[in-house]
């Protein structure tokens, strides 16, 4: 993430060169005093009112009040301003939100008192996250993304029923109100899936009834059942929760969206699939990438990403097959680029089941076989050997 970094820098110095604040709030702040890795979704609290960043920025956008006054985009992620001159609601679900990162001075602002907090989070990883006294009254889906966000991206000893229930019945006076547009729900599903955590956040959705409201496919594995013979871990939204305790993070610290997607809707296609005897969720993987992709299409994510989902979530059952199946059924599929990611979404599959691994090292062997043979110029994708004087000596 050092390409958004060096745009962060360049966006925050225009301006406070031209008197205006640039603070960076929140989640962004929070995740700079940890020394964690940014989010692609950067927030920056400004006093310059949308008409001055306009004129900074060519490139300005305005993704809806929901989410931010205006956004500027990078290769590696999004900036997102607050206005504080606006009249946007500053209330905050948690006071450790308004911790702040002062650009011009280099220093974190703690208006609330929550340093404590965050010095014990950095020593030991353990945040303790103390239930609100009263909520703020600002937007009721605010509330609930953000929590669940804090839940996901930091670790907490919260009873998650518990806070669940009394946000539950809290929120129940809060007037009704239109959902997030696409593009916030966006930001904080992919925010959740970017955290060491994902499973608490969307567990406390799941709770609160917010996952059924705005993404009632993910609710629906709740209502799947697993055999227990192939899923000790539980039913389908159990075992798509567990899949990401299995995940590895690069080495700086950061995971890979593409993955977390593809784990989040493997599944997807269980709910919408029958079955007959002992033949259980017939053709889940083709209804689920179907399913996939029209909810990844509601949120509005790019084609590309779409479109490498709908292949992890079509082809998610292929690699536990690879080595007894012959190349004319796999050799197209494992030529995609985006085939090691498949094989990770494997490993965690298997791995969430209990299983043990050694049928994912068994077919991981196979692949290794196939990318070996490939670069072999004796040798044909299946390992065969090829005539050397017909290489040598073509016609």
């Amino acid at each position: 993430m050092k390409g958004l970094r060096n745009s962060l820098e360049k966006i925050c110095t225009s301006l406070y060169k031209t008197g205006f604040s640039a603070k960076l709030i929140g989640f962004s702040a929070i995740d700079r005093y940890l020394g964690l890795p940014d989010l692609p979704y950067i927030g920056i609290e400004t006093n310059a009112d949308i008409a001055v960043l306009a004129r900074l920025m060519e490139n300005l956008r305005f993704p809806g009040i929901d989410l931010a006054a205006g956004a500027v985009d990078t290769n590696e992620g999004s900036c997102y301003f607050r206005c504080i001159e606006t009249g946007e609601n500053s209330g905050y679900t948690f006071p450790l939100l308004s911790f702040s990162y002062d650009y011009p001075s280099r220093r974190f602002h703690d208006p609330k008192g929550v340093y404590p907090l965050l010095k014990e989070l950095k020593q030991t990883e353990k945040l303790s996250l103390a239930e609100p006294a009263e909520l703020p009254k600002t937007s009721r889906y605010k509330i609930l993304m953000e929590t669940g966000l804090l839940l996901a991206r930091y670790d907490s000893s919260v009873s998650i029923s518990k806070l669940s229930q009394k946000f539950t019945e809290a929120l129940e006076e809060y007037p009704s109100e239109a959902p997030p547009g696409p593009e916030s729900q966006r930001v904080f599903l992919c925010s959740i899936l970017l955290s060491r955590y994902p499973e608490r956040g969307l567990e406390f959705f799941k709770r609160t009834g917010l996952l059924k409201e705005l993404w009632p496919e993910l609710a629906d594995l709740d209502d799947v059942d697993h055999s227990k013979e192939y899923h000790p871990e539980g039913n389908a939204w159990s075992h798509t929760l567990e899949t990401f305790r299995h995940r590895k993070a690069h080495s700086s610290g950061a995971y890979d969206l593409k993955l977390s997607l593809g784990l989040l809707v493997h599944d997807m296609g269980k709910p919408i699939s029958a079955s007959f005897g002992s033949r259980r969720f017939d053709g889940h993987a083709e209804l689920g990438a179907r399913a996939a992709a029209r909810f990844l299409k509601r949120l509005e994510f790019e084609n590309c990403m779409v479109d490498d989902i709908y292949y992890l979530v079509r082809h998610h059952m292929l690699p536990a097959a690879l080595k007894r199946l012959p190349l004319t059924k796999t050799a197209e599929i494992m030529s995609s680029p985006v085939f090691p990611t498949l094989m990770e979404l494997y490993r965690c599959d298997e791995s969430s089941s209990f299983k043990g691994l050694d049928e994912y090292y068994e077919n991981s062997a196979a692949y290794k076989a196939y990318l070996k043979n490939l670069k072999n110029p004796y040798r044909s994708p299946d390992g065969k050997k090829i005539n050397r004087a017909a290489i040598l000596n073509p016609k």
